[in-house]
């Protein structure tokens, strides 16, 4: 049973990082369960106060990042028009450019949103921008938590099955 557990602890690990750049995927969240899913076997590798941790950091990314690009396009002078164009243009973008679309879509839409909501491009293109590196920050705090998770997980299995 712990070799299923562990087996299904790195598809969780590396669908956790995939997640990091693909908003359909709750990329910390499945980092964090893979990690719960490494306690469950009978090595029990984490305290409960790293686990806590992990718990608490993997909550707040997670609240956070659906926060912080409205609060970027807000901080630029952003509306709810933009906000909408945003993520129509994601989703559009991720269809339309799996990857790239990801990031070129809500940076589009938001400009699209904000010129049909009456204003100047040159502005559009400032909030739109305010947005993106709200995106981008949200991305970067996923990215750092899932690789901390993940390099956690490697760290136990070393000391586990005793590899160096």
């Amino acid at each position: 049973m712990d070799t299923i557990l562990i087996i299904i602890s790195i598809i969780l690990l590396i669908g956790g990082l995939i997640g990091c750049f693909l908003p359909i995927i709750p990329g910390p969240p499945l980092s964090f369960l893979a990690l719960i899913l490494l306690e469950l076997t009978s090595y029990s590798p984490f305290s409960i106060e790293t686990l806590i941790i992990f718990a608490i950091l993997t909550i707040a990314v997670t609240i956070v990042d659906y926060i912080i690009p409205i609060i970027g396009t807000k901080f630029t002078g952003g509306t709810k028009n933009g906000n909408i164009g945003a993520i129509i243009g994601l989703v559009i973008g991720f269809f339309v450019f799996p990857i790239i679309g990801i990031i070129i879509g809500p940076f589009i839409g938001a400009i699209i949103g904000e010129v049909f909501g009456g204003k100047k491009f040159e502005e559009a293109v400032k909030i739109a921008m305010g947005s993106l590196m709200g995106l981008l920050a949200g991305t970067f705090m996923k990215l750092a938590l899932a690789i901390a998770m993940t390099i956690s997980f490697i760290l136990k299995i070393i000391k586990i099955f005793d590899i160096i």
